[in-house]
């Protein structure tokens, strides 16, 4: 065998293949294309859903900030009637800079987790529960700082005119730890969420494909979305009272709200239930299912789609089609 290998790089018509020593993939992608399939899939959905978590965080930020409303359509009246249409998209910058990078870590660690934890086995829903967990508190590490931005700005009359001078005055006034204030909340609201997020997509895509295997692949898109909107649907409902905390800890001080002393989870739910009655902890529940459904059925949709682009990009490659 020596020889042989020997007498092959001594042949000088001899030329390795090098297009076989490939970085590591997962399902025949590589690192950076999951990465910029769920960055671009991150992006479309908060995008498209925005005017929808604008609503939302006006609901959640209760006390004396201008709008208390607790129905959706009053919410979005007394934003219209007081600031007018562009007040639904006041943020959106702050959101596009943290929504790209915060979705590419997101998607990339959670394929490279569900690949090592799964260990071969496409059914485990532990394995995907617990991917969704390892992703989550990567990419909250990421998001949460526009995420604050973004809800400081989206309050009516706030204080900020921009996402750069919100970011500034934060910095000088408040310190760097403002921006991370709410972290733990986001990472112990986020962790259930994706991990029942991510189990019940996964389980909804597997029984959707068995319904009608024959057409699995032409109604692709179809399958991806619809169980993108019940994975989305259900994990926003069971972690709504975390996600009122976490918005009370990111709009503290700005509009006339409540500013907490130790930034504890049960300081905030006392503060809360004690105002509002245990329904607090619920406000803005309506609107957060009418976000996350349809905003999981799009970057689902968006990412798998993204997926498949790569995959055909890479086949076209190894043919030598593309260059």
């Amino acid at each position: 065998m020596a020889t042989e290998a020997r007498a092959k790089f001594q042949n000088p018509d001899y030329r390795p293949d090098f297009h076989t020593l490939t970085p590591s993939t997962h399902d025949g992608l590589h690192f950076w294309q999951l990465m910029i399939a769920g960055s671009v899939a991150g992006c479309i959905e908060h995008m498209a859903m925005f005017p929808v978590d604008t609503v939302k965080t006006h609901m959640q930020a209760i006390t004396s900030c201008p709008i208390k409303s607790v129905s959706v359509r009053q919410a979005v009246r007394s934003i219209l009637q007081t600031e007018g249409p562009s007040a639904l998209y006041r943020g959106i910058g702050a959101m596009g800079l943290g929504a790209g990078p915060a979705h590419a870590v997101y998607f990339s660690v959670y394929e490279t987790c569900k690949k090592k934890f799964s260990q071969g086995n496409p059914n485990n829903s532990v394995a995907h529960a617990a991917s969704g967990v390892c992703a989550t508190v990567a990419s909250d590490a990421v998001f949460t700082p526009m995420d604050m931005v973004k809800q400081r700005l989206q309050l009516s009359k706030s204080a900020y005119k921009g996402v750069f001078d919100c970011v500034k005055r934060v910095l000088s006034e408040e310190g760097f730890g403002a921006f991370y204030a709410s972290y733990r909340t986001t990472v112990l609201m986020n962790a259930p969420f994706t991990a029942v997020h991510f189990a019940t997509y996964e389980a909804a895509k597997r029984g959707l494909n068995e319904v009608s295997p024959d057409s699995a692949d032409d109604e692709r898109l179809i399958v991806h979305a619809t169980a993108g909107a019940a994975a989305g649907g259900l994990a926003a409902a069971v972690t709504t009272p975390l996600d009122v905390v976490k918005t009370q800890l990111q709009c503290q001080g700005v509009c006339g709200c409540d500013r907490f002393k130790n930034g504890s989870i049960g300081g905030v739910i006392k503060t809360i239930v004690k105002k509002d009655g245990p329904r607090g902890l619920m406000r803005g529940w309506v609107p957060r299912m009418l976000f996350h459904a349809p905003a999981a059925a799009i970057c689902w949709s968006t990412y798998e789609a993204g997926k498949s682009f790569f995959q055909d990009y890479n086949e076209q490659k190894d043919s030598g089609t593309v260059t």
